[in-house]
């Protein structure tokens, strides 16, 4: 009998299976244990097939498991920006969040959105910052700077919706121009949005929140020739796990067709 791994060593019969650190080192040590050939099925729920070129690609289907101990869907889409999400209530209590689930989608008008998963005992299926949006209809988006990093930690940690993450963090908030709403003081940037829609995504307790930009905070010392130069606070990403990665350098790349093709616009 084969049982399904879930990161944790499980018994067929009387064997133990060792967790896998990476799957080549799984099979090694367990291929023989499990009596079964290395680009079969492997009970893990992979396959892992090779290419005319012998490159060798591993296959799994999220709905069946991965089976290893840390999911790799978080770490194959990164880096991802991280939005810092501010946000207050009806009765006027703040909210600070970071999210990595979170990027700019439209340039005109600028528009952003951030997705929660999961939710907390004392909010209805959902988490503060999208209790709160449904709310008051706005929020803002702070930038995360490399600097930041232990306040922005500070901030994400589960504490009751009364709480104000700008004192648990040691943070100074401020008040947006044009929202009401909080934002942090210091911050490289920070995007003062207005609600456009709350889309409820398949599986428990996900949401997208997208918001038009009404409002840009730009700190002053970020901006050389002319542009917001991210190599100045170098920014913070997310990857994968309890992984993190700093953006440091930078190099510009043109299209192919730029300046030949009318239509093709510069970046700018």
């Amino acid at each position: 009998k084969m049982t399904r791994l879930r990161g944790r060593a499980q018994s067929i019969g009387q064997t133990k299976l060792r967790p896998p650190t990476n799957l080549r080192a799984f099979l090694a040590l367990n291929q023989a244990r499990l009596h079964i050939p290395l680009c079969a099925g492997t009970g893990l729920n992979m396959t892992i097939s090779q290419d005319q070129t012998g490159e060798k690609a591993i296959f799994y289907e999220p709905e069946q498991g991965h089976g290893l101990p840390y999911n790799p869907f978080n770490a194959i889409v990164t880096p991802r920006p991280i939005g810092w999400i501010s946000t207050r209530d009806a009765q006027g209590r703040d909210n600070l969040a970071p999210y990595s689930f979170f990027n700019a989608v439209a340039y005109v008008p600028p528009q952003v959105m951030f997705a929660s998963t999961g939710e907390k005992p004392d909010q209805n299926g959902t988490k503060d910052s999208v209790a709160n949006i449904r709310e008051t209809g706005v929020f803002c988006v702070n930038i995360v700077e490399h600097a930041m990093i232990e306040q922005m930690n500070a901030s994400a940690a589960t504490l009751p919706y009364d709480t104000n993450e700008y004192e648990q963090a040691g943070l100074q908030q401020i008040a947006c121009n044009i929202i009401n709403c909080a934002r942090v003081s210091g911050a490289p940037a920070a995007l003062e949005c207005k609600l456009t829609q709350i889309v409820n995504l398949p599986g428990a307790a996900n949401f997208a929140v997208f918001g038009e930009v009404i409002g840009v905070h730009m700190r002053e010392d970020c901006i050389e020739n002319g542009r917001f130069d991210v190599a100045k606070f170098k920014p913070l990403t997310r990857l994968g796990y309890r992984d993190y990665a700093i953006i440091e350098k930078t190099f510009e790349l043109a299209r192919p067709d730029e300046g030949k093709n009318p239509n093709i616009k510069p970046r700018t």
